[in-house]
């Protein structure tokens, strides 16, 4: 599928999602014409408040990370109805809550480099594009409209790997370590865009750096943090690449049951 298709069904799911009635994906009750959740699952989400979450154990190169909350509930609801059954109508108020996470992951002045953790191709064929991308994006409009410098760099790339249902910490581990990897010239897009944030606005005539804007933070995101494999795994393969990660964000973290390694 081109990306111009991706766009375009997309589109048309979220044109259907506001015209036509149906149960709200957070709730399951009816919700309330032309929007993409009930007003009581919009006012839930909204107050979300992020915060630090780690697993236990934490893994390895795992950077602090923030979530809006845990992965149950009308929030659990939300991120698989955006994820696995189409309704991309949430991506906008799930990307806002994203935004959230990351401000609080990586708070300052300093530019905001958002690097999704990546769909398999077949994954994202089947979820009609990659739903850690669109909410990265929706993210980055969020923040921008806030003040802040932000932009998302696609860095990683994810061969085919394992369903991580039912994998223990050290399974999910090895299967992110063996199929991410860094994106050819992830390092010069960063730097590229260090450099245009550097250039303030002409002042007589002469390009100026700014001394406020410099090297940005670059924050992995991830819609839920269960072992903090992935995560892990994208900051040692971006690293090895060049690219320093300082923080990571996500919407929800996974509360496991066991406190003993897997």
């Amino acid at each position: 599928m081109t990306l111009r298709q991706s766009v375009g069904m997309r589109l048309l799911s979220t044109l259907a999602d506001l015209a036509l009635p149906a149960p709200c994906p957070g709730c399951w009750r009816t919700r309330e014409w032309r929007a993409p959740l009930c007003g009581d699952c919009t006012a839930e989400l909204a107050a979300a408040a992020p915060r630090p979450v780690r697993p236990d154990p934490p893994p390895r190169d795992l950077p602090p990370c923030h979530a809006i909350g845990a992965y149950h509930g009308v929030l659990r609801e939300l991120i698989n109805a955006c994820k696995e059954r189409g309704r991309h109508g949430l991506v906008t108020p799930l990307g806002e809550r994203l935004a959230a996470s990351v401000a609080a992951a990586a708070p300052g002045e300093r530019p905001l480099v958002l690097v999704p953790a990546p769909a398999t191709a077949r994954a994202a064929r089947r979820r009609r594009g990659d739903h850690m991308v669109s909410l990265s994006r929706a993210a980055v409009a969020r923040l921008r409209s806030a003040g802040r410098r932000a932009a998302v760099v696609r860095g990683l790339h994810s061969a085919p790997r394992p369903d991580s249902a039912g994998l223990g910490a050290a399974d999910r581990a090895a299967a992110a370590r063996a199929t991410l990897s860094a994106r050819s010239g992830v390092a010069r897009v960063v730097a590229d865009l260090t450099t245009m944030w550097d250039v303030a606005p002409k002042s007589a005539g002469r390009a100026v750096k700014s001394p406020i804007f410099g090297t940005p933070s670059v924050v992995v995101v991830d819609d839920v943090v269960t072992t903090g494999a992935t995560i892990a795994a994208a900051c040692q393969v971006l690293a090895q690449a060049g690219v320093h990660v300082d923080a990571a964000a996500v919407l929800a973290a996974t509360q496991r049951r066991s406190r003993r390694p897997a």
